[in-house]
């Protein structure tokens, strides 16, 4: 059976700063859709909601300059 998601995929606009967030979530162990979900819930007040970690700067500034030096 083909992977089916349990929710419908959902569209937002965002810069390059999606690599950078990709490569911190990464860096966590984690995955950026499982973030944006925990910041969601946090947001909205869930009950017992808790902002994720976060990665050191130095993992985002890491990754910005290697994509910024790929040609």
């Amino acid at each position: 059976m083909p992977n089916v998601p349990k929710t419908p995929a959902r569209q937002i606009r965002i810069g390059d700063a999606w690599y950078d967030f990709d490569a911190a979530a990464k860096a966590m162990g984690t995955e950026r859709a499982t973030v944006i979900r925990d910041l969601i819930d946090w947001y909205i007040r869930e009950p017992g909601a808790k902002l994720p970690e976060r990665p050191a700067r130095d993992v985002v500034t890491k990754a910005r300059i290697e994509r910024e030096d790929k040609p």
